[in-house]
């Protein structure tokens, strides 16, 4: 049997760090070849550094552009590549809301046409797992299912529609390569370390709470009585490592999903009491949510709050039996419940927020993980 070679594109982006992770973890034979972008080499380097022994020895790092044409490499690199990979792993992408679509195109679209054009070439592929987003179901209501993508939806932000786009793009070279398609809903930190980059998205919330005097209630945005579903970002890394590496998943879709999503006034509570905090108490309509969430300031540590709202008040659940089959045959355990982590979650918001009080600068606006 041939060593696994797996193809990482934007690495060393959280997701790209936690595939890596598990791919070293899983296969004590497979070779990880990362794309980095050249803004961030050295850190690419440093996390390689902090590797075991065994596993540095098994990673590769590539100057490229996950972006560009061939991934920016020469063309003798591209075919040294194409011969070895056997599994890809297109982990590239724009996932803030605040990204302008000249830079969602690039790398979203542009992206998924790249690692389509290096699967075209490689002699061996056994996978190609594109990384997508629950989120291309966009404003849809209801019960979304895995083998849907166009459903007559609006997208609420040029994110969600460019990953739509790169995900129609995949769906539609199935039939000719081995392709599957994992959709993560709302990604947030590791759930043995609460660790995450930016404080984007649900980190609003988080913020929200633990910066609030320790004796007020907060009303939340909303009823609270839609589900909200969160994935920590260590378990979607194991989830869309083994998908790719079983053959019964080419072709296929795949929801990564808590299969019972708290509500959004539960995930509040949970929240509130690992922060030391009172309950929600009441709440507000969601556009003058939206409009409290202008406040100066606010958005240099969370961008676009008032995405996050639209998302608290989307009324969607996600269908998820494709995963669930597979994932079960596969012996891998259903995503932790919330209650399991969030006290690591908000310790590690605790533990930055109080970093940055005591260096008394704004905090220094995250580069989203591009390529």
């Amino acid at each position: 049997m041939i060593d696994d070679a797996v193809l990482l594109t934007g690495f060393p982006s959280p997701l790209a760090r936690a595939v890596s992770s598990e791919v070293l973890r899983a296969d004590a034979g497979a070779s990880v070849f990362a794309i980095t972008r050249t803004t961030a080499v050295e850190e690419a380097r440093a996390y390689v550094e902090a590797l075991p022994v065994e596993q540095r020895k098994r990673v590769q790092l590539i100057e490229g552009n996950a972006g560009a044409i061939d991934f920016g490499l020469a063309g003798v690199e591209f075919r040294s590549l194409a011969r070895q990979v056997t599994r890809i792993h297109h982990c590239a992408q724009v996932t803030s809301v605040s990204a302008d679509r000249k830079t969602c195109e690039r790398v979203n679209v542009g992206g998924a046409r790249e690692a389509l054009e290096f699967a075209t070439s490689c002699a061996k592929l056994d996978c190609l797992v594109f990384h997508s987003t629950a989120h291309v179901a966009g404003d849809r209501h209801g019960l979304v299912l895995e083998e849907e993508l166009k459903a007559g939806q609006s997208f609420r932000s040029v994110v969600e529609e460019t990953k739509g786009r790169a995900e129609k793009m995949m769906r539609s070279r199935m039939d000719r390569l081995p392709i599957a398609v994992v959709r993560p809903a709302t990604v947030v930190g590791d759930s043995r370390t609460g660790e995450i980059e930016r404080f984007d998205g649900p980190y609003l919330l988080f913020l929200l709470v633990v910066t609030s005097p320790s004796d007020l209630a907060l009303p939340l945005p909303g009823r609270g009585d839609d589900p909200l579903n969160l994935v920590p970002i260590d378990w979607v890394a194991r989830a869309a490592v083994a998908i790719g590496r079983d053959r019964r998943a080419r072709g296929r879709t795949f929801h990564l999903v808590d299969p019972q999503p708290l509500s959004v006034r539960r995930v509040f509570e949970l929240v509130a009491r690992a922060g030391g905090r009172r309950a929600p108490r009441g709440s507000i309509p969601a556009n003058l949510a939206k409009a409290l969430l202008r406040a100066p300031g606010l958005d240099r540590i969370v961008k676009s709050p008032r995405a996050f709202v639209e998302t608290l008040t989307t009324p969607v659940t996600y269908d998820s039996r494709n995963a669930d089959e597979l994932l079960g045959s596969l012996g891998v355990d259903p995503c932790p419940p919330l209650e399991t982590y969030v006290d690591k979650l908000v310790e590690y918001v605790q533990e930055r927020t109080r970093e940055r009080r005591a260096i008394k600068t704004p905090p220094a606006e995250i580069e989203d993980p591009l390529v």
